[in-house]
C-alpha cells in the first residue's frame, strides 16, 4: 500500500514558498529526527537547490542518539548544509539556531541587512512547538493534526534574524514506500490518508527486526516467545494488553493499532529511529528502479497503441472480419 498525502492547502503553500524563496538568503528544513530522509521534502530540495541550507532534527529527545549521529553526518558532509539536532525543551534552540544560519550566510549582518530565512518542513513536525520556545511566546499555532500552520508568518529571533514559518507541506507523490509508511507512523499523514492498522504493523515490523527488546519491554512479552511472533500475532497482544476488546473477546485491531502509533509518537516504547543513512539509500534507489520500470511500461503501452492506430486498415465492404 502506497501512502499518498497531498491536499489543495499544500499546493498553495507549495506556490507560497516559491514566491518567498525569491527574496530569502538561505533556507531551513525541520525534520523529523526518528525519520530524517523520510521528512526530507524531495520538492523543497528541487525549488531551493541554489540556497544554502540548515537541516533541524527535531525531537531527537525521541530518537535513537547513535543514529541522530550518524543522520548529521551524512547531511554535514553535503554542500551548503549544516545540520544539528535540537528539540523543544533546548533552551539553547535559539541561539544554535542562530549560530548555524550565521555560519552559512556571513555577509548577511545588521539592520540594514536582516538575515531573512525561510523555515519549512512536513506536517506535524514539531516547528510550531519549535518556534515558539525560541522566541519565549506563542506566535505560532499548534496542536497534534498534520495542517495547523495554514499561512505565512514573520517573527524575529533578533533585530537583524528575520523568519519566515511556512505551512507544512508534504510532496505530490511518495516514490519510497518505507518513507512514506514512516511519515504516516510519526503523524504526518492525514487519517483519511492511511489504513492505521498497516501502518501499525509496518512500525511493529521494523521494531521486531530493529529494536525488539524495547518491543518486549514496553507491552511485557516473554522475550523467548514473542520472538517468533508474526506482526499480527504482535498486534494481537498488544490489543489484549491494553483491553482493545470486542464482544466476545474478538481483538479490536483499530484500537490495537491506535495504542501503537500513539506509543510510537509520544516516545513511549524508547527512543527509536526509523532509518539509518544506509537503508535510505537502498530503499530509495529500489524505490527509483521501480519507478524507471513502471516509466517504461507506460511508455511501451504508448507505443503499442500508437502502432496498432498506424496499422488499422478501415474494414472494407463485404471483407470478411
Amino acid at each position: 500500500m502506497a501512502i499518498q498525502w497531498y491536499p489543495g492547502h499544500m499546493h498553495k503553500a507549495k506556490k507560497a514558498i516559491i514566491e518567498r524563496l525569491k527574496s530569502v538568503d538561505m533556507v531551513i528544513e525541520v525534520l523529523d529526527a526518528r525519520m530524517p530522509a523520510s521528512s526530507e521534502n524531495p520538492l523543497l530540495a528541487q525549488l531551493s537547490r541554489d540556497k544554502p541550507k540548515l537541516k533541524i532534527l527535531n525531537k531527537q529527545d525521541l530518537a535513537d542518539p547513535e543514529r541522530t549521529d550518524l543522520w548529521l553526518a551524512a547531511f554535514n558532509a553535503r554542500e551548503h548544509t549544516r545540520a544539528i539536532a535540537l528539540d523543544a525543551s533546548d533552551r539553547q534552540a535559539a541561539q544554535k539556531l542562530i549560530a548555524a544560519c550565521r555560519a552559512l550566510v556571513p555577509n548577511r549582518k545588521g539592520v540594514d541587512k536582516p538575515l531573512r530565512v525561510l523555515i519549512c518542513g512536513i506536517p506535524n513536525v514539531g516547528k510550531s512547538t519549535l518556534i515558539n520556545g525560541m522566541i519565549g511566546k506563542k506566535s505560532a499555532k499548534t496542536g497534534n493534526e498534520p495542517g495547523i500552520t495554514k499561512a505565512e508568518q514573520r517573527l524575529f529571533l533578533a533585530d537583524d534574524f528575520w523568519l519566515y514559518d511556512t505551512p507544512g507541506m508534504l510532496w505530490p507523490k511518495i516514490i519510497v514506500e518505507e518513507g512514506g509508511y514512516n511519515l504516516a507512523a510519526g503523524g504526518a499523514v492525514g487519517r483519511n490518508a492511511l489504513d492505521e492498522e498497516a501502518v501499525a504493523l509496518q512500525l511493529i515490523d521494523y521494531l521486531r527486526r530493529h529494536y525488539p527488546a524495547d518491543l518486549q519491554a514496553r507491552y511485557a512479552a516473554d522475550k523467548n516467545e514473542s520472538s517468533h511472533w508474526h506482526d499480527e500475532a504482535w498486534l494481537e497482544w498488544i490489543g489484549r494488553k491494553r483491553g482493545a476488546l470486542l464482544g466476545g473477546g474478538r481483538i479490536n485491531y483499530q484500537k490495537a493499532a491506535e495504542a501503537v502509533l500513539s506509543d510510537f509518537r509520544d516516545g513511549h516504547i524508547a527512543r527509536i529511529t526509523l532509518e539509518t543513512p544506509n537503508q535510505w539509500e537502498a530503499w530509495l534507489k529500489a524505490a527509483r528502479r521501480n519507478e524507471a520500470a513502471l516509466k517504461a511500461a507506460r511508455e511501451q503501452r504508448k507505443a503499442e497503441r500508437k502502432g496498432g492506430h498506424r496499422h488499422h486498415r478501415p474494414q472494407e465492404d463485404g471483407e470478411a472480419v
